[in-house]
C-alpha cells in the first residue's frame, strides 16, 4: 500500500485519526487542510466552547488526556491543545499541507456509466478498485492557484458543523435585507475570535436564533459581556433537551444508555427473531428510563416553560441533545438571557418579529445559531452531476467508488467513533477485506435508515447512531478480524459502559 496515493481532506478530528492509522500501515497520505491550524470547529470555536462529552469518553483510545486535565468538560483550548499533541506524537503533521482548499474534485479513468453499472463496489469490492479509476482534487493553495493532485483513495474528513451555514429563507420583505443591524452565522462569529466578537457584543443589543450548542455559547458569552444592562434574547423555534451534566438524580445516565444491556431494549438493523423478541419485551424499560431522565432534568425547564415535546430517549436517539454552559439558568432567572419561543420569526427595521407579539424584539445584531448543512458540504466536493445527486455523509457510499466519508456519523463520543471508523477504513485500504456487494450494502443502509426513522420520528437525522454504537463498532470488528467482546466478565460485558479504552488493544488481522 506505501505506493498508493492516497488523499485525506481535512485535518481535523477525523482527518488526524485516519492519517495516524493509514501511516502505520505503511501509507504516508497527503492531509489537505484549508485552514492554517488543526483541529476543524476546534481550532476556531467560541472560548466559552467545551467538550459535549465527559473527558474519558473523548479520547483517542491510546492517547489518553494529559493528567493536568481534569475537568469533566474541558474546554474548547484543552482539546486543541489535546488535538495537537495527538498529531506530533504520531507524526501526522509531516503530512499535513495547511492553506490548502480543495476545491473540487472528478473520478477519471472509468467512464460514469460504468459506474453506474457496477455490481460491487468500485468493480471488485477493493479499496482500489481495478487501478484504472483515480481522483483528481483541484487544490487551491494560500495564494489562489489551483493545482492538481491525483489520488487512488480518498478520505472525506470536512466534518459536518462548519463551512456550510443554514440559512433560513424569507418570504420577501420579511429576510435580513429588511434590519438595520448587523445579521451573521455563528460560524462567522467563530471566526472572529474571542476579543474582537467580545468587542463586537459589548453594549449591544444582540439576538440569536436557536437552542442548541453553538446557540447556547454565543448566548453566554453576550451575557458574560453585557450582563443585565443589554439583555440576550433567544428565539426559541424548537425546545430542545438542554442538560447541565448526565447525572440524574445523582446517577450516571451513562449506565442506561452506554453499555450493551440497554442495546437490548432497541431493536436493531439486522437483528435476529431472539433480539427482536428480547427488544419487543423489554420495551416498557426503555421507557422508564426516559421517564426517570426527564424528572431530574425536567425541574429547571419548567420553571421557564421550556420542557421539550419529545422524549429525552427521542433526543438521544437523534444526538439532538446539549450540556448547558456554565449558569446557564442562573442567567435566565436573573434575565441577563431571555427566552422567547416562537415556530417562526421574520426581519423588520428594528430587528426581529416573532409570534404572539406586536413588537419587534429591538436588536442591534442577529446572529443564527442554525446549524450547518453538512450534506451540502460533501455535495460541493464533486464535480460529477451524478456523484452530487447521490452523495451523502456515509462512510462508504455503494455507488462512490475508492472514496470514504469520516466524520459524519455522530454518537455519544464523535472522537471515539471516528477512530474505530479511521482503525476500520485503514484496514480496508491495507486489503483487509473486501466490501460485499452494491445490492447487500444498499440493503444493509436501509436497514439502518429504517432503525434511525424508527426511534427519531420527525427528528430523523441519517448522521446519529448514538444509541447503537457498540452495535455499530461490533460490525467493525468483526470486518477487522478482532474479538468484538471487549470486557473480561459477562456482568461488565452487559452492564458496564463502552467507551474508547475498550479498544485500546485493538489489532485488525
Amino acid at each position: 500500500m506505501e505506493k498508493k496515493r492516497v488523499a485525506i481532506i481535512g485535518a481535523g478530528v477525523s482527518g488526524l485519526t485516519a492519517c495516524k492509522h493509514l501511516l502505520e500501515r505503511g501509507c504516508r497520505p497527503a492531509v489537505f487542510e484549508a485552514d492554517k491550524l488543526l483541529g476543524g470547529v476546534w481550532a476556531r470555536a467560541p472560548d466559552c466552547t467545551s467538550l459535549q462529552s465527559e473527558r474519558p469518553m473523548y479520547q483517542f483510545s491510546d492517547f489518553p488526556w494529559p493528567e493536568s486535565v481534569t475537568e469533566v468538560f474541558p474546554d474548547r483550548r484543552q482539546v486543541a491543545d489535546y488535538l495537537d499533541a495527538y498529531a506530533r506524537h504520531f507524526g501526522v503533521l509531516d503530512c499535513v499541507r495547511f492553506g490548502h482548499r480543495v476545491v473540487g474534485m472528478e473520478y477519471v479513468g472509468v467512464g460514469e456509466e460504468e459506474v453506474v453499472e457496477w455490481e460491487e463496489w468500485a468493480g471488485c469490492g477493493e479499496a482500489f478498485g481495478s487501478g484504472e479509476g483515480e481522483w483528481r482534487l483541484n487544490v487551491a493553495n494560500a495564494e489562489g492557484n489551483i493545482e492538481i493532485h491525483v489520488a487512488d483513495f480518498v478520505v472525506l474528513c470536512i466534518g459536518r458543523f462548519s463551512g456550510v451555514p443554514n440559512i433560513p429563507t424569507f418570504p420577501p420583505g420579511k429576510g435580513p435585507e429588511e434590519f438595520d443591524g448587523q445579521v451573521i452565522h455563528t460560524m462567522d462569529y467563530a471566526k472572529m475570535g474571542t476579543k474582537k466578537a467580545n468587542e463586537m457584543l459589548k453594549g449591544k443589543r444582540v439576538t440569536v436564533i436557536g437552542y442548541l450548542k453553538s446557540a447556547l455559547d454565543v448566548a453566554a458569552e453576550c451575557a458574560d459581556v453585557n450582563g443585565t444592562e443589554h439583555l440576550c434574547t433567544m428565539v426559541v423555534r424548537t425546545k430542545h433537551w438542554i442538560i447541565p451534566s448526565y447525572y440524574a438524580w445523582g446517577f450516571p445516565i451513562s449506565n442506561l444508555y452506554l453499555n450493551r444491556f440497554s442495546e437490548f431494549l432497541i431493536h436493531k438493523p439486522g437483528e435476529g427473531f431472539l433480539l427482536w423478541l428480547l427488544a419487543t419485551i423489554l420495551t416498557p424499560l426503555r421507557w422508564l428510563f426516559s421517564k426517570f431522565a426527564e424528572s431530574y432534568y425536567s425541574i429547571p425547564m419548567k420553571k421557564h416553560d421550556m420542557v421539550p415535546e419529545h422524549s429525552f430517549f427521542e433526543a438521544l436517539a437523534t444526538c439532538l441533545i446539549a450540556i448547558t454552559p456554565k449558569d446557564h439558568y442562573k442567567r435566565l432567572d436573573e434575565g441577563s438571557i431571555v427566552l422567547k419561543k416562537s415556530k417562526t420569526f421574520s426581519f423588520c427595521k428594528e430587528g426581529v418579529l416573532v409570534e404572539g407579539e406586536s413588537s419587534p424584539i429591538k436588536s442591534d445584531i442577529v446572529i443564527f445559531g442554525t446549524g450547518f448543512k453538512g450534506d451540502q458540504k460533501i455535495t460541493n466536493m464533486f464535480t460529477s452531476e451524478y456523484f452530487q445527486s447521490i452523495a451523502v455523509g456515509e462512510c462508504i457510499h455503494p455507488k462512490i467508488p475508492q472514496l470514504a466519508v469520516l466524520g459524519y456519523s455522530e454518537s455519544l463520543a464523535n472522537l471515539y467513533t471516528a477512530e474505530i471508523r479511521a482503525k476500520w477504513m485503514a484496514h480496508f485500504i491495507d486489503g483487509g477485506f473486501k466490501l460485499p456487494s452494491v445490492k447487500a450494502m444498499q440493503s444493509d443502509i436501509l436497514e439502518w435508515e429504517k432503525f434511525m426513522k424508527r426511534y427519531s420520528r420527525v427528528y430523523f437525522r441519517r448522521s446519529c447512531i448514538g444509541l447503537l454504537h457498540i452495535w455499530y463498532n461490533d460490525q467493525l470488528c468483526q470486518d477487522m478480524g478482532c474479538n468484538p467482546r471487549r470486557k473480561n466478565s459477562i456482568l461488565a460485558e452487559l452492564f458496564e459502559v463502552y467507551g474508547p479504552r475498550d479498544y485500546v488493544n485493538l489489532h485488525p488481522k
